[in-house]
């Protein structure tokens, strides 16, 4: 007795096909649904990070403009205590030209005669007439005795004849040129402002 298998192998062999496909749409649902999961998660991120960023540059920014108007108020600070420094050291040195006449007439030897006096800032530089070097030498020792006055330096010294004017006759004396300096009080160094850097050096 004979037996044809061949219809229930070709419908065992169609519906493994359907289970195949079957087992290969869903794989390919699964598949798409992970794919998208991942997407929004990583999508999520993204924006997550980017309103992050966005948060920074905004705080950055602010942080920014504080930094420009510490700046500003750290120049205007530096001018007004360099403003104090100048009007202290004015204050100083208020006296100044009258402690300088008051010296040079205590310490001029007799036999010695100013012709002129100039001053640039605290050097001064004065030309007179001596009847002998030794007056001038003593007018140095003088000057570098002087609470007020120091560091002379004897630029020039040289015969000359002045006319007679009045007297019977010409005289010769010694012109010279010397200079030195006014002693004046030391400026307080200027307070750095806060957060400011140091001065090189200090």
């Amino acid at each position: 007795m004979r037996i044809n298998l061949l219809p229930h192998r070709e419908q065992a062999r169609q519906a493994r096909q359907r289970q195949f496909v079957t087992l290969a749409v869903l794989l390919a649902i699964v598949g798409l649904a992970i794919v998208g999961v991942v997407h929004a998660i990583f999508v999520a991120q993204i924006d997550n990070q980017i309103s992050r960023n966005n948060l920074l540059k905004t705080e950055i920014a602010k942080l920014d403009a504080q930094i420009k108007e510490i700046d500003k108020l750290r120049d205007q600070i530096a001018q007004v205590l360099a403003r104090k420094q100048v009007v202290e050291t004015l204050q100083a040195n208020r006296n100044e030209a009258v402690h300088l006449l008051d010296q040079l007439v205590r310490q001029l030897p007799d036999g010695t005669y100013l012709k002129s006096v100039q001053q640039s800032g605290a050097k001064v530089t004065i030309v007179g007439y001596a009847q002998s070097n030794a007056r001038v030498s003593t007018l140095m020792r003088n000057i570098d005795s002087s609470p007020w006055l120091e560091k002379a330096e004897l630029v020039e010294v040289r015969l000359v004849t002045l006319p007679a004017q009045g007297r019977t006759e010409a005289t010769r004396v010694n012109q010279f040129t010397l200079t030195f300096m006014i002693k004046r009080a030391t400026p307080a160094p200027i307070p750095h402002a806060p957060g400011a850097p140091a001065a090189k050096g200090a």
